[in-house]
């Protein structure tokens, strides 16, 4: 078992890195809504998203490299854009989800600032990966992804256990705009942005530097076992919602850290102040582990952008870039917390409408001459591929159209 763990690791940090926002706010806020009448449109958007998630490990099994090399090899344009799309979003992607880690960790601690904690949880995430590295790193979110996954069914179980509603599997579409809006919103972000491919494809390539027993076979599997993760704690905390909050009536923050609270405390409520320790694990080994791999990637897939322009390594890059992101998010925080909603609000509108960019190039370099034949997409994969591009431009149209 020991021996098997070992040879996972990136898979597990994509989900880490998933398993945040999108599953503890969004899925969550889906089952207060609807029940479990949006389950299809989190089944849809996995599937349609799972080829291109996919290409990240393959290509770098592929050619042991990074899908940033290539990207240079389709064109220095086409990394010049990545790069420019990243350094848009990294600081407020980062302190979003760094607010919300810190939201819930002054409900369950009861005691403390926002801004005082989510410094105190970016201080904690940079101690991790300086000292600990990349080994460390690995290590840490496989103990992290275990506790949430346990805490979170446990949850799960309870609820259903001590639900008196009728449960029902009946699927519906929102016909408000305001139902509508959320429902693009809610498939926009799960599992996770499709940038995270590339965030993947490093991971990948850093453990197979770290260690021989990572072969193929295990890339993919350990990709496959974190997609699976994502998708079944979303249906997850759909189903929490649905069973705790579903027609409570209860009016939910648009902030994430309130949100967090609110959470908490209806689960508490409903559930009994016995599972009031599980709840809250649950809810922040979801949000820590997405603080602490978005905090690694970005500096990691910025360094390396920097390195491919330069044709040459950067041996401090990463060093640098993630001091940058640390301090970066620490101004946001102290000084532009009220702007916090308009500065997420622009890094969702880019993420939506820069998934098809993600699943086109993503798409073309793996089954184009930069890619060995073997490793090329099968022909049911290239179908899925072709509905999920079609799939993504339309929603990205559509989401551009009603904000």
């Amino acid at each position: 078992m020991v021996k098997q763990l070992k040879k996972l690791g990136p898979g597990l940090l994509f989900a880490g890195a998933a398993i945040g926002v999108s599953h503890l706010v969004q899925s969550t806020r889906a089952g207060a809504d609807f029940g479990f009448g949006l389950i299809w449109a989190l089944l849809l958007v996995n599937l349609f998203k799972y080829p291109f998630f996919q290409f990240g490990p393959r290509y770098a099994m592929a050619t042991g490299e990074s899908l940033l090399d290539g990207y240079k090899k389709l064109g220095k344009g086409v990394l010049l854009l990545y790069t420019i799309l990243t350094l848009a979003t990294m600081f407020t992607i980062q302190t979003a989800v760094t607010i919300v880690t810190a939201g819930i960790a002054t409900q369950l601690f009861g005691m403390g600032d926002i801004v005082i904690w989510s410094i105190i949880i970016t201080f904690i995430c940079l101690l991790i990966l300086l000292i600990g590295k990349y080994q460390l790193l690995d290590k840490a979110i496989k103990v992290i992804i275990i506790i949430l996954t346990i805490s979170t069914l446990i949850a799960v179980f309870a609820a259903i256990f001590r639900s008196e509603k009728p449960i029902s599997l009946a699927q519906s579409f929102p016909t408000t705009e305001a139902g509508i809006i959320f429902l693009i919103a809610f498939m926009g972000w799960m599992p996770a942005p499709l940038d995270i491919s590339i965030w993947h494809s490093l991971w990948a390539v850093e453990k197979k530097k770290e260690t021989t027993d990572f072969s193929p076979k295990n890339a993919l599997f350990d990709f496959n076992l974190g997609y699976i993760t994502t998708v079944i704690l979303g249906i997850a905390f759909v189903s929490l919602g649905a069973l705790v909050m579903f027609g409570s009536g209860e009016t939910f923050s648009n902030q994430g850290a309130v949100f967090a609270g609110q959470l908490i405390n209806l689960y508490t409520n409903s559930l009994g102040d016995t599972l009031y320790i599980i709840i809250a694990i649950a809810a922040l080994t979801t949000m820590f582990s997405t603080t602490l791999t978005t905090l690694d990637a970005s500096p990691r897939a910025m360094n390396k952008s920097i390195e491919l322009f330069q044709n040459k390594t950067i041996k401090s890059g990463y060093l640098v870039w993630i001091l940058v992101l640390a301090g970066g998010t620490s101004v946001i925080l102290a000084f532009f917390l009220s702007e916090m909603g308009m500065l997420v609000k622009i890094a969702t509108i880019l993420s939506f409408i820069t998934a098809p960019f993600y699943a086109i190039v993503n798409f073309v370099l793996i089954s184009g001459k930069h890619t060995p034949k073997e490793w090329r997409p099968s022909i049911v994969i290239k179908i899925i591929s072709y509905l999920g591009i079609v799939f993504l431009l339309g929603f990205s149209i559509w989401y551009i159209t009603i904000i």
